[in-house]
């Protein structure tokens, strides 16, 4: 028996639809691997003060590998040691998940030395919009020693 079905074309993200095909996405390649291993691992800059989270990391542990998924420091906040430090804690945590690499993607409008001085290195570049900015794919190989450089 065959499904009808349509296609729908939107530029308005649908939490509870993009909730679902993660999901589903999930349980299958659970199936696949035989293995259920994906697991937030997120680093929140505080305002002490407030209470409120200002920035951070999101990322995520999954089958041997961390993902880096956005990492904002404030601008006030920036060449202080706080993106390092909070770098420094997410790859700490994946390693002790038993992860033994990480992975993000960057663009060159952002500040691409920074992971370069963690030790991260680009495997992947796409040109892209404005002239003369490309997104960057980088890794580092992680270790018990290394993830803390």
């Amino acid at each position: 028996m065959s499904l009808s079905v349509s296609l729908n074309l939107t530029d308005v993200a649908d939490e509870k639809a993009r909730t679902l095909i993660n999901d589903r996405l999930d349980r299958y390649n659970d199936a696949r691997t035989g293995m259920s291993d994906v697991t937030p691992l997120d680093v929140h800059i505080v305002d002490e003060a407030t209470g409120e989270v200002i920035g951070g990391l999101v990322g995520r542990t999954s089958l041997g590998v961390f993902f880096v998924d956005y990492f904002f420091v404030p601008e006030s906040l920036r060449r202080q040691g706080h993106g390092k430090r909070a770098l420094a804690m997410a790859e700490a945590e994946a390693v002790r998940r038993g992860c033994a690499k990480a992975v993000l993607f960057t663009m060159m409008i952002h500040a691409p030395e920074f992971y370069e001085n963690a030790g991260y290195e680009v495997f992947g570049r796409i040109e892209s919009l404005p002239p003369g900015n490309a997104r960057l794919f980088m890794r580092k190989e992680l270790s018990s020693r290394g993830a803390n450089r």
